[in-house]
């Protein structure tokens, strides 16, 4: 994709896939703040079903945001998620597939680790994502490259990109918090070395800086653990692949 292609963002129905709660807010949030004025932004959360009974690695993860062990977490993160998409101005959708520590992975090591076997969620990701492509009508598609590795950041490229791939121009954005964590990394591994990757790059005001800074502060879960510090939610990217 040319430097040309940002004009595919101008008015357009811009459809952004989400593996979690706050994926789309840390990797792409001053984008979807500058573009929410000149264009319809739907950010699509496939990983957000609530689950009555937590495996032992599931609690733990829930623990460890500062909740007790009877809160539904996921209910929490999709109330923050629709106080951010009011702050920056998208509309939130929410999935109803559970995360990764409700289908068998045990571990933070598991989390990023190979694709288990037993995760079967190709069909039921693929009708989903169908069903938001002929709800929203989407001009332009924005998902994750998978950066890290997380199977569940791994399950939508790999799925938005068969499924999409040459129906939609299709953008892929480097996750946080997961890219920061990296000295380097090679687009091609994660995007296969077909060599028709362009990295474009979208000039944002201060204003939408600002605008995503004040949303992300929605998470109140999230974004001291996942970058210790509220400020450190200005390092957001604005380049896409």
């Amino acid at each position: 994709m040319s430097l040309q292609a940002g004009a595919a963002f101008v008015m357009s129905v811009i459809l952004v896939l989400s593996p979690h709660l706050d994926d789309a807010a840390f990797s792409v949030g001053p984008l979807l703040a500058e573009l929410s004025d000149r264009a319809e932004v739907f950010v699509a959360t496939a990983f957000t079903k609530s689950e009555p009974k937590l495996s032992e690695f599931a609690l733990a993860c829930q623990l460890d945001k500062g909740l007790s062990a009877d809160a539904d977490y996921m209910a929490i993160r999709r109330r923050e998620d629709l106080e951010w998409s009011r702050r920056v101005g998208a509309q939130a959708v929410h999935g109803a597939l559970a995360e990764a520590p409700h289908r068998g992975y045990q571990s933070a090591r598991e989390l990023f680790g190979a694709v288990l076997a037993t995760d079967k969620l190709e069909d039921a990701l693929k009708a989903w994502f169908e069903v938001l492509i002929s709800t929203f009508r989407p001009t332009v598609i924005l998902c994750p490259m998978g950066v890290g590795n997380h199977v569940d950041h791994v399950w939508v490229r790999k799925v938005a990109t068969a499924t999409f791939g040459h129906k939609f121009p299709l953008f892929f954005f480097k996750d946080l918090p997961y890219s920061s964590k990296l000295s380097s990394f090679h687009v091609e591994d994660y995007l296969g070395s077909s060599g028709t990757w362009r990295e474009l790059k979208v000039p944002l005001s201060r204003t939408a800086v600002s605008k995503a800074q004040f949303a992300a502060e929605a998470y109140q879960t999230q974004i001291a653990f996942q970058f210790g510090h509220i400020d450190r939610s200005e390092e957001h990217t604005s380049e896409l692949q």
